[in-house]
């Protein structure tokens, strides 16, 4: 929009959309509203008041559903359906997500090279060259021919935590806020912007009213620092939280798109001209939901329906069937004893690695476990993240502080009554850091002081010694100290199995084809 000495600019952008393309809940197969085909018509919309707006996904694109992981294991060198959605819709760029590395290096780079469009991340560095990985890691849009605007992508630089060492190896990843400031400053000094967006696929660090913390200051997330920290920055995009927030902090315009198609995000700048200068007026964010009155862009839909058809059938194959009852009628009731379905779990990882000691979380609330028959759809719904699994040595006392850390979850409200720990759902929820063990005894006392929980720990009826060493397997992600597991960095490797999780417990499955439900009842809260 023009008026001589006034332009309106609009940005849209998503994030964490984790190959939810399509208007279906993979856990039922039923239709559900909150997708990329419900956002496409929202940008449509968009498109015919602002022709000229700008379109940024902010990361977590290709991993996340049934469809991106039988894309990843059986459509591989066709083009990604997440791939060809954002190119039909004309995104302006992309930014490097975690959970991009997730399927190994090659498949993002064939995801990058089947682009029409850049994908941008500031901070992750080729080890060799020195340079980033992903080329230029910002661009510059005119809009009318008059107001410049430089786009940074930026990605969290605590990926090398979780990610399999394999899918990274080559790359050095800079701190995201140093890399920020630098190239901010780089590119008001040579570029002169008229609006300076960052794109950051991280999150807010500190409540964004009172300052204070919310999580530990680990580096995973520091938007509240580019905040108060970035000089010259106008608006800045985030996501990786999975949070639905829009405002503004320390003059700075925010925005977080929430996650799996929930939202598209729309930033509105307005530009006035002063002395031959265009200069902001107002800068407005907010979010547009995809609820139900959306209809559903069928174009976005019909470039996928061939995989989705493939993947929903492939899914409803049975692998096996339980003798027993491994179904999860409750996830809180789960975590609070020793459960089945969780048995099975951690009798997989111990099969899988040949230990006797094992850890393992649920994933998602969501999670109903198995019925009678065991089908692949149920397999992918109880394990929704790629991991592989890790053995590593740990000593009695490292196996005590996790514990501890894992008592945390915990806590008793003013009623007496025990309640999940506000740290494990605000602000994102993390229920998939409380762990659960088979192999070794345990109870965890929480109306006792935090650090002092554990009680009655032993190993094959023997208390477990401080300085004894014990092979445990756990997924890669808690190997490397994911969710404040600090006691297990640095711990010796024993093994690693490079395996996706899914894949591991499927071929448990098929080799025993009827699956017994146990439960020793090793552990329990007290």
């Amino acid at each position: 929009m023009n008026h001589n000495d006034i332009i309106t600019c609009s940005i849209l952008t998503t994030s964490d959309l984790h190959g939810h393309l399509n208007p279906v809940d993979y856990r039922t197969g039923e239709a559900k509203h909150e997708s990329l085909a419900a956002i496409a018509s929202l940008i449509k919309q968009e498109r015919q008041h602002s022709p000229d707006l700008l379109l940024i996904d902010n990361g977590d694109l290709i991993q996340g559903t049934p469809l991106a992981y039988y894309a990843a294991a059986h459509h591989r060198h066709h083009i990604n359906p997440g791939i060809a959605a954002l190119n039909e819709l004309k995104y302006d760029a992309a930014v490097i997500g975690n959970h991009e590395f997730n399927f190994g290096r090659e498949f993002l780079m064939n995801a990058i090279k089947d682009s029409n469009f850049p994908w941008l991340s500031a901070g992750i560095m080729d080890s060799t060259l020195k340079k980033p990985a992903f080329g230029k890691p910002y661009i510059i849009k005119w809009i009318q021919n008059e107001i410049k605007i430089a786009i940074l992508g930026v990605t969290t630089h605590y990926i090398p935590h979780w990610e399999n060492p394999a899918h990274i190896q080559g790359l050095e990843f800079i701190d995201a806020l140093e890399s920020v400031k630098n190239w901010c400053s780089y590119i008001q000094a040579e570029e002169q912007p008229d609006l300076l967006v960052v794109s950051y696929h991280g999150g807010f660090e500190r409540d964004l009213i009172s300052g204070e913390a919310v999580e530990r200051l680990t580096g995973e997330n520091q938007a509240y620092a580019m905040c108060t920290e970035v000089e010259g920055l106008d608006v800045l995009i985030t996501g990786h939280q999975h949070r639905s927030i829009t405002g503004e902090l320390n003059g700075v315009t925010i925005i977080q798109p929430g996650c799996n198609g929930q939202a598209l995000g729309k930033l509105t700048i307005t530009f006035k001209k002063e002395n031959e200068r265009w200069r902001i007026h107002r800068k407005e964010a907010e979010l547009i939901s995809t609820h139900k009155e959306i209809a559903n862009d069928a174009k976005i839909i019909e470039l996928s329906s061939t995989i989705e058809s493939e993947t929903q059938a492939w899914l409803d194959e049975p692998v096996g069937t339980t003798n027993g009852d491994l179904s999860i009628a409750s996830a809180a009731e789960c975590r609070k004893a020793d459960h089945p379905f969780i048995e099975f779990m951690n009798k997989v990882q111990m099969a899988a690695a040949g230990v006797d000691i094992s850890t393992a979380a649920l994933l998602s609330n969501e999670c109903t476990g198995f019925g009678s028959v065991i089908t692949r759809r149920d397999i992918l719904s109880s394990f929704i993240y790629p991991n592989t699994l890790t053995v590593l040595r740990l000593t009695g006392q490292d196996i005590r502080q996790a514990l501890e850390q894992t008592s945390n979850y915990f806590q008793y409200d003013t009623d007496g009554e025990l309640v999940v720990n506000p740290a494990y759902i605000k602000p994102k929820p993390q229920h998939y850091n409380y762990d659960m063990w088979e192999g070794i005894q345990y109870e965890l006392h929480i109306a006792r002081p935090a650090g002092d929980r554990v009680r009655h720990l032993s190993y094959h009826g023997q208390p477990i010694e401080d300085n004894q060493e014990y092979d445990v397997v756990m997924n890669n992600y808690r190997a490397s100290g994911g969710g404040d597991y600090e006691m297990y960095k640095g711990k010796p490797v024993v093994k690693q199995i490079n395996i996706d999780m899914a894949d591991i417990v499927t071929e448990y499955i098929d080799q025993r084809s009827v699956i017994e439900a146990t439960c020793d009842h090793n552990w329990r809260v007290v």
